[in-house]
């Protein structure tokens, strides 16, 4: 019938257990040594348990048996216990349905004495439902009233796991050195450690019953309640969940600070009971201080380098000494610090390449000024102390004995004591040293509640600073070869407004706005025998000093070609072979290795007496001529090659001036720029010329407002020439036959001339070099002779005739009869010379007035 007992020894083989029931009828259990005492508060009446029961882990049964010896009552657990079903085993024999059959006659005094009232307990084995033996223990209770007794079955081996398991927990939630707690359905403090009640230190007792936010502070209780009800609701786990808590009480006179205090992770789960019902919220607590502070290093670590990355991107993009003080500013502000300003010597800022011998005393500049803190004092340039703080492009000189003195002198950082400023906790005073050269200091400071500069951030400021002093002083290397460039540069402009034959010159020079290198522009004005006037642009392709260097040899060749009194396009011709042999010095012969000299260029002649201009282009733009009542244009000259290609002639273009007519010669930096076309800039040129003043400089700056402030990409040069005719009788013209009279003639016509124009001082010296040229002409030339009298800013006498071969002077030796009528000429004469004309030559000297 079912399961049977069989292979184990008899029933009464195993030793009974006396029990001692108290008056409640519960059995009193031993105490553990070292387990905490619990002070369970028991129900006040009837109330069904909640969770958490031991019979949720134990299997028991209970069974009865009648008067009769035969099974009466057999319980469901008793079914799922043995295995064999209540029909099967009510009114069934105990003995002869569960004991061995050699074991009845024992088994049945047993039973009869149980049923005559006898109490017995003593261990079984047992078949349960699946066929795997077990023990149990059987705890018979009888009912001396009607002579039956009831039965109640224990799964021994369970039973003996649940001690072990118990015992076992018991000793790890003790003996962990992390920290344990268990907070029941209500959130309450079910249980702890003695490692967790050591870290809040407290006892474990008096932590009994207790909320989160009777143990934490309230922003962590606040966090651990939410995550204590998301655990309990059947979310997932929270693991590591960081809090904090004192450590301890702070040491006596010193009150608690941020070295006090432990930095918890807490990992919470639920727990269940067998049927699932949520029985609590156990949690882990483990110190993870060293973990956090080690973290917070390597956070700061990572955030300063970053910052150094960024800072190695950022400074240093332009070569601008402001620029780049801002660049640093932008990076350190706020990332670093909340105030920063810097302050260069003035010296650098003025392109002075020597600083003070003593630099703590030296002026400074504070050339930028970064801040997240408003109103601050000691940004805003507000008094403290009684001395003036620079504002933001202001000087300063810092007095001798205070920190940013020292930290100029010695070239190291300084963190001065707090000051007065009641928005600033800390500063930090850093030098900015480059090739070991003090250039100047940065301030970083640091608001109320901020936290100090530490030793790292110190040497991170530092090395944030020699970055950025690195870029300064390129910065200032370059601005000071700029500057010396830009002075070579404006040093082979003409000085001043030159003056010119019959024209009123106005000419302006702009360096390009973005404060690159130099550039090749120039121009030039150089006066001319016989009332004419050069007038000369040009761009030298490229910039910097090489361009300049180039742009000086150009100029001083042209003013040479120029003195040769040759034609446009042959001073064009020669400057192209000029152009192409700078740079060949060192070249091999198949000029492999020549470095490439381009320029553009244009050259003009002016007439003064014909008021007739002659242009010969090199590739440049063309000029523009402006007629009164006229709209500006473009002369049509043929731009030719620029300068040191070579391999083709130029053109020349002669045009005639009437009087107030404009001519205008410039370059592309005035017309061209990546925002617009070359023939926009064209077309707003020519018509600021037409809508402008009557007066050339006011039309010189209108033109300079209008385009300008468009590009400004590139330098600018800009010449302007008006027209005006030469005062009536300043030309006296004679044309003389090539005979001996022809000298008397030319005398008496010069000495006339000269007095009817109030010029007496000048007859005699005119007369006699009049003569000396007149007779030249007679005894080398040949055809007719021409003389000509210019009255101008000097008095200009020309003899024409027509032979080529040009005067030379030359030392006369005493036996010579002749020779030394140059020399006379020399002697008395500013100036004198020769140049060639399509059929002859003029020799011509002149005399100031």
């Amino acid at each position: 019938m079912g399961a049977r007992v069989g292979g184990v020894g008899p029933l009464n083989s195993f030793p009974a257990r006396n029990t001692t029931h108290g008056s409640s009828g519960r059995a009193a259990l031993p105490e553990q040594p070292g387990a905490p005492t619990v002070h369970a508060t028991l129900p006040d009446g009837w109330e069904q348990g909640s969770s958490g029961t031991i019979y949720d882990y134990i299997r028991v049964a209970t069974f009865a048996i009648g008067p009769d010896g035969r099974i009466a009552q057999w319980s469901d657990r008793a079914a799922k216990f043995f295995g064999v079903p209540a029909a099967d085993a009510v009114g069934a024999d105990p003995i002869t349905a569960f004991v061995p059959r050699e074991l009845w006659q024992r088994g049945r005094a047993r039973l009869e004495r149980i049923l005559s009232g006898e109490e017995w307990v003593g261990t079984a084995p047992y078949r349960d439902q699946s066929g795997a033996e077990s023990l149990a223990e059987v705890y018979a209770m009888p009912d001396s009233a009607d002579g039956s007794a009831t039965c109640l079955a224990v799964d021994l081996g369970r039973l003996r796991a649940i001690e072990t398991d118990l015992a076992a927990s018991e000793a790890v939630i003790r003996q962990t050195p992390t920290g344990f707690f268990l907070f029941d359905t209500d959130l309450k403090l079910q249980r702890v450690n003695g490692a967790f009640a050591a870290g809040l230190g407290r006892s474990p007792g008096a932590l009994q019953g207790l909320a989160p936010g009777d143990v934490f502070r309230p922003s962590d209780a606040d966090r651990l309640l939410l995550a204590l009800r998301k655990v309990l609701t059947g979310q997932e786990p929270v693991l590591d969940l960081r809090m904090s808590a004192p450590a301890r009480p702070a040491r006596p006179g010193r009150p608690a600070g941020r070295d006090d205090e432990r930095t918890w992770a807490v990992s919470l789960y639920r727990l269940t009971a067998a049927g699932g019902r949520p029985i609590g919220v156990a949690g882990q607590v483990q110190d993870v201080t060293s973990r956090s502070i080690a973290e917070r290093e390597a956070a700061g670590v990572r955030r300063s380098l970053a910052l150094l990355n960024e800072a190695s991107t950022h400074i240093g993009s332009t070569l601008d000494l402001e620029t780049t003080a801002k660049e640093l500013l932008d990076v350190i502000v706020p990332q670093f610090c909340d105030v920063a300003t810097v302050d260069l010597y003035t010296a650098l800022l003025t392109g002075d390449s020597s600083l003070t011998a003593n630099p703590e005393n030296g002026e400074l500049r504070r050339v930028a000024v970064s801040s997240v803190v408003g109103n601050a004092p000691s940004v805003l340039g507000a008094e403290r102390g009684g001395v003036r703080v620079a504002e933001a492009g202001g000087t300063l000189c810092y007095p001798p004995r205070s920190p940013h003195a020292r930290a100029l002198r010695t070239g190291r950082s300084v963190v001065p004591q707090p000051g007065p400023d009641p928005l600033l906790r800390s500063t930090l005073v850093v030098p900015l040293v480059a090739r070991d050269q003090v250039l100047g200091l940065v301030q970083l400071s640091r608001a109320i509640g901020s936290e100090p500069f530490d030793a790292r951030e110190v040497a991170i400021a530092e090395e944030l600073v020699a970055r950025a002093a690195v870029c300064v002083d390129n910065a200032r290397l370059y601005r000071r070869e700029h500057e010396r460039a830009l002075i070579l540069q404006r040093s082979l402009l003409p000085p001043g407004n030159p003056a010119a034959s019959g024209l009123e010159i106005a000419r302006r020079y702009l360096p390009s706005n973005n404060n690159t290198e130099v550039g090749g522009d120039w121009f030039d004005v150089i006066p001319l025998p016989g009332s004419r006037t050069a007038l000369v642009i040009g761009d030298v392709m490229g910039r910097g000093l090489r361009a300049a260097v180039a742009m000086g040899q150009l100029r001083t060749a042209v003013r040479t070609l120029a003195m040769l009194d040759l034609d446009p396009e042959e001073v064009l011709s020669a400057l192209d072979e000029i152009a192409r042999g700078l740079g060949n010095d060192d070249a091999e012969p198949d000029r492999s290795g020549a470095e490439v000299y381009l320029a553009t260029c244009v050259y003009a002649v002016y007439d003064a007496v014909k008021q007739r201009c002659t242009f010969a282009n090199a590739g440049h733009l063309p000029p523009v001529l402006l007629v009164p009542g006229q709209r500006a244009r473009m002369l049509d000259v043929p731009p030719g090659l620029p300068l040191g290609v070579g391999g083709e002639p130029f053109e020349e273009v002669t045009v005639d001036l009437p009087e107030g007519a404009v001519l205008g010669l410039y370059t592309d930096g005035l017309v061209e720029s990546r925002k617009h076309q070359l023939d926009e800039g064209l077309n707003a040129f020519r018509t600021a010329l037409t809508n402008g003043s009557d007066r050339l400089e006011e039309l010189c700056d209108q033109v300079l407002e209008e385009l300008n402030p468009h590009h400004g990409e590139d330098d600018i040069a800009l010449l302007m020439a008006k027209v005006h005719a030469l005062p009536a009788g300043s030309v006296g013209d004679w044309r003389l036959p090539p005979e001996p009279t022809s000298v008397a003639r030319a005398r008496e016509a010069a000495c006339g001339w000269l007095l009817e124009r109030g010029l007496d001082e000048l007859v005699d010296t005119s007369e006699l070099l009049v003569s000396e040229l007149v007779t030249n002409a007679l005894r080398h030339g040949r055809g007719e002779i021409r003389l000509r009298l210019l009255r101008d800013r000097t008095m200009v006498c020309e003899v024409w005739d027509d032979a080529y071969a040009q005067p030379r002077q030359r030392r006369a030796q005493e036996t010579d009869e002749g020779g030394r009528g140059l020399q006379l000429v020399s002697l008395l004469a500013e100036r004198w010379g020769s140049r060639r004309t399509p059929k002859g030559k003029i020799v011509w000297f002149e005399l100031a007035l």
